[in-house]
């Protein structure tokens, strides 16, 4: 689901009513369409009432969580961040890859992408603006069904065949008329990401863009992240992206720890 998807402020009850349902629910709450909330909306988001939330809220502002600014709105804490930063796909992977996607930018100028999968969407965690005006809806932590982005593409390309063959068969959000919804071209078109080594996404997403993707492989030839440039889609040249993206994408899984086999694809 994508973040504008979610952005209605609906309830978003906890999943379970013990108290560590309860308090993920609260950070669960905050989004990228709310990242300051009143007490009263991180209650109704949360599905709480207003005492179980004041009490939960002042607990995790505590702790450091949540932090208060002058206005009285709450925002998600630095604690938050640094335990983030453990995380191997998250900030770990980002301090390895930034030195490439620099590159990746210098020798594009386009916009460049970071992502990670999660389920059935992607999860970025690198974007660094281009100069191009395309339409790029991502910021870091956005979150995408994996059919509709290039990096989508290249994740699930690489995804268990059980996991391919159940999305395939699953609902397919549709964001333009150019958006894979047919399991049957959606297959095909992984079959193609596996053979070529890239993925592209033409107007799938926003009618302008196109991306260029490439899948990166962790220390034992796992796929674990992928990168892609995002250009204006009349005037993609994608012969000359997907080198570019590839080489990115091979620097970064040699820095994880990744050993091509003899003979490998130049772009996997």
């Amino acid at each position: 689901m994508s973040a504008e998807q979610r952005a209605g402020d609906r309830p978003r009850g906890p999943a379970r009513v013990d108290a560590p349902g309860r308090l993920l629910a609260v950070l669960a709450a905050f989004d990228h369409e709310h990242p300051a909330l009143s007490l009263t909306d991180i209650g109704r988001r949360a599905g709480l009432t207003l005492t179980t939330a004041h009490r939960l809220v002042a607990a995790l502002t505590e702790w450091g969580a949540l932090e208060r600014d002058a206005g009285g709105a709450y925002h998600v804490g630095l604690r938050l961040w640094e335990i983030a930063a453990l995380a191997p796909r998250g900030l770990a992977l980002r301090q390895i890859a930034l030195p490439y996607l620099e590159d990746l930018y210098e020798a594009t100028h386009e916009n460049v992408q970071l992502a990670v999968r999660d389920g059935t969407e992607v999860v970025y965690t690198e974007w660094i603006a281009g100069r191009s005006s395309v339409g790029v809806r991502i910021q870091v932590g956005a979150r995408w069904p994996l059919h509709a982005t290039g990096v989508g593409l290249a994740l699930l390309a690489h995804a268990p065949p059980a996991f391919q063959d159940a999305y395939c068969t699953g609902p397919l959000a549709a964001f333009t008329p150019f958006t894979l919804t047919d399991p049957d071209r959606l297959r095909r078109a992984l079959a193609e990401v596996r053979r070529t080594g890239v993925a592209v996404s033409s107007r799938q997403v926003t009618e302008d863009a196109l991306s260029v993707a490439a899948a990166v492989r962790g220390t034992d030839g796992t796929v674990t992240a992928a990168v892609s440039v995002v250009v204006p889609q009349a005037d993609a040249q994608v012969r000359v992206l997907a080198p570019a993206v590839g080489l990115a994408a091979r620097g970064i899984s040699r820095a994880l720890g990744w050993r091509p086999a003899t003979g490998a694809r130049p772009y996997t």
